[in-house]
């Protein structure tokens, strides 16, 4: 990892874990026209677009390899681990979408949901200046900063578009499943009761819940994986600390040991938001089906 100013100092442990958080952006702003808003929406984080396309690829290819490989006889150990997967998905949303149609749609969505933000949580357990290394060798003579995150879901743009995707998919099957007319009459009878008085309650009633689920939704993951990105970073400043004195060795060991025992834990965390998000895209979804 080398700062801007790196050539002036090494840099501090604030300085480490501040570029660390700095995302590989493009600017998409033309020339001449003002930027007005709060939110500047004419930059985008390269990385986290780059590496969620990637691995997304990548997980529907190993789907598409599992299905095309299926046998009827004794299945190797890959397509037993999907097949298990793919049941454990199946079985989560019958418990919750009763609707067979509905489901030969949502239960895929789920098992992709599932695989695809797995593979991006796991980027975490890359070494922490692995690909950032890796790039500040290549990125500078490319015309780039000196900057790249490699986990999509420690980015809050990247989580809350996946929870934005299942509120658009929610609001597809209630107007599917109900129509347009008994959706919107919905939004202003439910939950207090089909009375004119209470109908703008009701809608603000109705928008809050979707704006919370979302938000909610998208938040949980992010919270997690990037408390999980930082005490990655505050562990490599363990190992970034080695020296040959009693100091700089207790710091390599409590690199290495701190390391690999939160590493281990890690896995369970990965996999437990990866299915927390899928289990909420189905609650969300078998929602959108029932009627208040």
């Amino acid at each position: 990892m080398a700062a801007e100013n790196a050539g002036a100092h090494a840099p501090t442990a604030g300085e480490y874990i501040q570029h660390h958080l700095q995302h590989l952006q493009m600017n998409f702003s033309f020339e001449g026209v003002k930027q007005t808003s709060i939110v500047d929406f004419s930059l985008f984080n390269l990385d986290t677009v780059v590496f969620s396309v990637v691995l997304g690829v990548i997980g529907c290819f190993l789907l598409w390899s599992a299905a095309r490989k299926a046998t009827s006889g004794v299945p190797g150990r890959f397509q037993a681990a999907v097949e298990l997967l793919s049941e454990m998905v199946e079985n989560q949303a019958k418990g919750v979408i009763h609707n067979a149609k509905s489901r030969k749609l949502i239960s895929p969505l789920a098992l992709t949901v599932f695989v695809w933000i797995f593979l991006m949580n796991a980027m975490d357990m890359l070494p922490v200046d692995l690909l950032p290394g890796a790039w500040h060798a290549v990125g500078p003579a490319l015309g780039f900063k000196d900057y790249m995150r490699v986990v999509p879901t420690a980015d809050l743009s990247s989580t809350l578009g996946l929870s934005c995707s299942v509120l658009l998919i929610c609001l597809f099957y209630n107007i599917k499943i109900k129509g347009i007319g008994g959706w919107v009459h919905e939004l202003i009878s439910a939950p207090f009761g089909d009375h004119w008085a209470l109908y703008p309650i009701n809608f603000l009633m109705q928008m809050i819940e979707y704006l919370a689920k979302t938000v909610s939704h998208g938040m949980r993951l992010f919270g997690n994986m990037f408390a999980g990105e930082l005490v990655f970073m505050l562990i490599a400043l363990m190992g970034g600390g080695w020296a040959l004195s009693a100091t700089g060795v207790g710091l390599a060991i409590g690199h290495i040991l701190g390391g690999t025992v939160w590493t281990l834990f890690h896995i369970l965390v990965i996999t437990l938001q990866a299915f927390i998000f899928m289990m909420l895209t189905l609650v969300y979804t078998g929602q959108a089906h029932d009627a208040h």
